[in-house]
């Protein structure tokens, strides 16, 4: 177990008939589940995320019988682990299954191209003595369904798997496919929370999948479960009753999300690769990361930012593992690229291969036998980035020749305040700036809120020619905790 990667039985409502198991991935901001029928033991899996073995673990401890993968939506930020569960299951490959007592189910309007079972709004799925039924709520993507829980002759279902159409506080973002489709998924979305999740009891528990720390999201909380009832109350969707105040709502203020969104959804819509498993990375030798490097590979070092910060293989991208390296993986390089890890513990490397299969970059060709210590001592060069603290930076600025500040910070945070005289580029965009938008023979001091995602913008603006870099030590919050001002954008 990962510190992204959580699980937890959940007992939080009164429907005896039902187990659930809750798993939460802290990086992506989302949550996968099992759930059972307490009698039967037959069980599903609600939006499997690719590393299989822990659904398998849970299911094998309580004595579950696993029968169905089941899909909310085509997901934008993750990739499927249905057909990576059905091969680690021992059944045929999900694209050539034609008979099997596991299947996958899938919304009818995702259009899914692999052997799966097609589930549409009414749709029953009996786990003997308690059923899930398939409810059609579009809006966070057009094919979105959710699964509403029946304990046996209940007319009223006791739980609700809820994917992105409704979070703890907030619900999907409906923007992910374009601006041609912004308002038409908003107007659906106002549709499903006012026609079809607002006619629920509020006794009924929700399990989204999305939550908070997920880009899919337009606003949630820190829980991770709600019911139909506490969101009634509270939740600001539930109140915009008139349509166009909910579009408005819904289609503004969003936040910038990563580029290869773009990506997964055709890949889950067809069925990812089979892996067979987590892979082991293969140690390499510095003379063969060199090798690879030069032929294209890409090196990712994983580091905490300041050991990158001190000593990094030139032209690496600098990730920090609790960046959460998955997001800016998936922010700024390129999809498909093979990647070479930079690490200090065969831990950091497990939890690195977990965060990066999750979102499809599974092109991984091994990681530096030795590390930068190894690399160093090859005799090939070494880069650093010199760092300034607060009191460095106040005084290099106030003697008016100072340093250009950049903050990569989002934009919501520049917002509410940032340094005076600043330049504000949020470090998902950097790879896109074009020539001369940063003068390169200027000093350049990045700094993001305490560190982590300037590690990442350092490593891409050395990438772009810039020499004379500088990091500001624990970021805008240590500029704060010194005293020194801020200012607010007009």
């Amino acid at each position: 177990m990962t510190s992204f990667d959580s699980h937890k039985a959940v007992e939080s409502f009164p429907m005896e008939s039902l187990v659930v198991s809750q798993f939460v991935d802290e990086g992506l901001g989302n949550a996968s589940y099992v759930l059972a029928s307490r009698t039967t033991g037959i069980a599903a899996v609600v939006d499997p995320q690719r590393d299989v073995d822990k659904y398998v673990r849970v299911a094998d401890g309580l004595g579950l019988k696993l029968k169905y993968a089941l899909e909310t939506h085509l997901h934008a930020d993750f990739v499927t682990g249905a057909h990576e569960l059905a091969h680690r299951l021992g059944l045929p490959h999900s694209h050539d299954r034609r008979d099997s007592s596991f299947q996958i189910g899938v919304g009818a309007s995702a259009q899914a191209t692999f052997e799966h079972l097609s589930l549409r709004d009414g749709d029953r799925l009996s786990l003997g003595d308690c059923s899930i039924g398939v409810l059609d709520t579009p809006g966070h993507t057009p094919e979105h369904i959710s699964y509403a829980v029946y304990a046996e002759n209940s007319a009223q279902p006791g739980a609700l798997f809820s994917g992105g159409s409704l979070i703890v506080g907030g619900t999907g973002r409906p923007d992910l496919l374009g601006n041609s489709h912004t308002v038409p998924l908003a107007r659906a979305l106002h549709r499903t929370i006012h026609s079809v999740v607002s006619e629920l009891p509020d006794s009924v528990v929700v399990y989204p999948t999305h939550g908070s720390g997920s880009f899919c999201n337009t606003t949630s909380t820190g829980a991770r479960t709600t019911t139909i009832g506490h969101e009634r109350r509270t939740n600001p969707f539930f109140q915009l009753v008139e349509e166009e105040a909910f579009v408005r709502r819904a289609t503004t203020n969003l936040s910038s999300y990563p580029t290869y969104y773009g990506q997964c959804r055709s890949i889950n819509r067809a069925g990812p690769r089979i892996l067979g498993g987590v892979p082991v990375l293969p140690a390499l030798s510095p003379d063969e990361v060199a090798r690879q490097f030069q032929a294209g590979v890409a090196i990712v070092d994983i580091r905490p930012s300041s050991d990158t910060v001190a000593a990094h293989i030139p032209g690496a991208y600098g990730i920090p593992l609790a960046t959460p390296l998955g997001t800016w993986a998936g922010w700024v390089i390129p999809f498909g690229t093979p990647l070479i890890l930079v690490a200090d513990t065969a831990e950091q490397r497990l939890e690195a291969t977990l965060q990066l299969i999750r979102i499809g970059y599974d092109n991984l060709r091994g990681y530096l036998s030795g590390g930068i210590d190894a690399w160093c001592e090859s005799g090939r060069p070494v880069a650093h980035w010199k760092t300034l603290h607060a009191d460095e930076l106040h005084s290099w600025l106030a003697a008016g020749d100072g340093p250009r500040v950049l903050d990569v910070r989002y934009a919501s945070e520049w917002a509410r305040s940032h340094i005076r005289g600043a330049r504000h580029i949020e470090a998902g965009a950097l790879p896109g700036v074009g020539p001369g938008t940063l003068p390169l023979d200027r000093p350049l001091v990045v700094h993001c809120a305490r560190g982590l995602r300037s590690t990442v913008a350092l490593s891409i603006l050395e990438r772009l020619g810039h020499s004379n870099l500088y990091a500001l030590d624990g970021g805008l919050d240590n500029w704060v905790a010194a005293g020194y001002p801020t200012e607010q954008a007009r």
